[in-house]
């Protein structure tokens, strides 16, 4: 069922009805909403969050990437609530619970990153720290590079911040950097992907999750990923997150980025790379982000065994246990 929040024809934005959600493989969660900017129209948009545990907990906030929701951290939320943290887990406009924009256009690399930070504002979330993976680094250490003081470590997963740099020429598996002044040298497999989402008649977020993940899933766990996207209408975002990648350094999201990595590159507090070892679409980005990073010197580092894109679905609890032992480790006595 789709609920028109404007409009008598093709509404701006739509509203996944609460029953999709019902009854999900080990999902058991309330909802909880804030009100971020609508920049297209009046009024608010409404962005989901689930938030297990004490209130007054110091925060793991996890963000998704594409094209999940927060139902990807189901495994993880527990962990983190039963070691004594808040444990919120979010999902991005166009995704999941929230509401979601009809036009494709209308989602911008810039706006992703300013409705998690409303809602990170909105919440006054401090002692954060901060699991991201695909798209959740991004926007996530989008975010911290703007909200800073509210980010305690980093524990960055399968992820990536793509600059199209030279420099990044032979340090990433699927290719994206300049070649010369006017040219890019970009993978086929990042191409095919980012064509793929707009250019196929069906495009659904359950074949993504069992393809990049080392162990596969039961088809209602992948099925439980498409409960957010009942019409076309409600795929704006999860068809167009692909074309926002970038792969040319005049791309307004290398900017950004860029941006990102010059905040990054003063962050000495703990980062921690927790890494699938089955994913092609971010090898070599650990390297990257342990060089660059200084929080990232003398650090645990991780490969996980046997776990793809989505280590979530793989060895979620593991890697929770992981980063709770980590974050105890690296907090003030």
């Amino acid at each position: 069922m789709t609920i028109p929040l404007t409009g008598p024809e093709r509404p701006v934005a739509v509203r996944t009805d609460d029953a999709r959600f019902e009854g999900l493989p080990e999902f058991p969660f309330a909802p909880n909403y804030v009100e971020v900017d609508n920049p297209v129209a009046e009024g608010t948009l409404r962005m989901h969050y689930v938030d297990e545990g004490s209130a007054d907990a110091p925060v793991v906030l996890m963000i998704h990437g594409e094209p999940a929701w927060s139902y990807l951290y189901r495994k993880l939320i527990p962990v983190f609530a039963e070691a004594g943290l808040r444990a919120i887990a979010i999902d991005q406009i166009g995704f999941g619970r929230s509401d979601k924009l009809t036009f494709a256009p209308h989602y911008t690399f810039e706006r992703h990153i300013e409705w998690v930070r409303e809602l990170v504002v909105s919440l006054d979330l401090r002692d954060i720290t901060l699991v991201c993976q695909d798209w959740g680094g991004p926007i996530g250490m989008g975010v911290l590079s703007r909200e800073m003081d509210r980010f305690s470590r980093v524990a960055a997963g399968n992820t990536m911040l793509h600059t199209a740099e030279p420099e990044l020429e032979d340090r990433i598996e699927w290719a994206a950097h300049a070649s010369g002044d006017s040219n890019s040298t970009v993978s086929t497999a990042l191409l095919d992907w980012r064509h793929e989402s707009h250019r196929a008649a069906v495009f659904d977020a359950s074949p993504s999750i069992p393809y990049a993940t080392a162990r596969g899933v039961e088809p209602e766990v992948a099925a439980a990923y498409d409960a957010p996207f009942p019409s076309e209408w409600h795929k704006a975002a999860v068809r167009h997150y692909p074309l926002l990648i970038p792969v040319t350094r005049s791309d307004p999201g290398a900017m950004i980025n860029l941006a990102t990595w010059r905040a990054l590159a003063r962050f000495d507090r703990p980062f921690l790379t927790i890494f699938g070892d089955s994913d092609p679409a971010t090898r070599g980005w650990e390297t990257i982000f342990r060089e660059r990073v200084p929080g990232a010197k003398g650090q645990p580092h991780r490969i996980l065994d046997r776990a793809g894109h989505f280590w979530q679905e793989d060895c979620g609890a593991e890697a929770a246990r992981i980063i709770t032992d980590w974050i105890r480790a690296t907090s003030p006595i």
